[in-house]
């Protein structure tokens, strides 16, 4: 099709934010900060190569995920510990911050709840921010690598994707059989991951991840969580996600709880306040 004559003044439109989050509840991060200086550490789990592992964290406490052994990126889901249809909410958390987060930044749930489920408290690499591609760390714009994806582009049968490893870690966890996990899976924060778009296609792109041992991510959980964390197999993601020729290695969880008063005044998010009725 022609352009019409004024393509060039329609492009030139400046952009409109669709969710303002200067209104959003005010996240008390000198307190979750101070808590954890002093926290002690109560528990760790390892995510290996290509697998996934379940952690639980009280609400009121935290954990830490951490490259170990090599640059590695992990897809993390998190569920209410008490009520599994909770879950975290890429979509909007999205929405709410941005294509990437990192410290002072939450992750949100799903309807009808719609409240913070963990805060990120530390960050390792938050010196990455936007690079010249216009990637970043730590998006929740992909899905998650998966068997059904990968079927259809290729002909795959790949078992060790991360839609997989979440649902046989969680099966376990939970001691139930695979269909019954699976629907509880559901679209991830892509911890170390880089990506972004494309300019000129608008297509999902990754590159090789600025995560090295000893760098991490760390959360304060606001409810009491299940979480799983599966380590790509693709390692890095240097090259691809879904692959058993990829340097890959595992990623730790360890959990800290904070000494007795040192959350004093702190309580638990209240589930979203929207009286329902959807105007009927």
């Amino acid at each position: 099709m022609r352009e019409p004559e004024d393509a060039a003044a329609r492009r030139a439109i400046e952009p409109v934010i669709c969710y303002p989050n200067e209104t959003l509840p005010e996240v008390p991060l000198a307190l979750y900060q101070a808590a954890r200086k002093g926290a002690v550490k109560v528990g760790e789990v390892v995510a290996e190569p290509r697998e996934a592992c379940c952690f639980e964290v009280p609400a009121g406490s935290f954990f830490r995920i951490s490259s170990v052994e090599g640059p590695q990126v992990g897809d993390l889901n998190l569920w209410n510990l008490h009520d599994l249809s909770e879950r975290f909410y890429s979509g909007k958390t999205r929405a709410l911050h941005g294509t990437h987060i990192s410290t002072g930044e939450r992750m949100w749930s799903s309807f009808p709840n719609l409240r913070p489920m963990a805060t990120i408290v530390a960050d390792t690499l938050d010196w990455y921010g936007i690079d010249a591609y216009g990637g970043s760390v730590h998006d929740v714009i992909g899905t998650r690598c998966d068997p059904y994806t990968g079927n259809l582009l290729s002909g795959a049968q790949y078992h060790h994707c991360c839609h997989s490893n979440l649902t046989r870690a969680v099966a376990d966890h939970l001691g139930v059989g695979l269909s019954e996990a699976e629907p509880y899976v559901h679209d991830v924060l892509n911890v170390f991951m880089c990506t972004g778009f494309t300019r000129n296609t608008g297509q999902y792109f990754m590159k090789a991840s600025p995560v090295r041992p000893g760098d991490y991510l760390e959360f304060f959980a606001e409810i009491d969580l299940l979480g799983s964390l599966s380590a790509c197999p693709g390692g890095d993601c240097s090259s691809e996600h879904t692959s058993d020729a990829a340097a890959c290695y595992p990623l730790l969880v360890e959990m800290f709880s904070p000494v007795e008063r040192a959350l004093d005044g702190w309580e638990s998010p209240k589930r979203s306040g929207y009286l329902g009725g959807h105007g009927r």
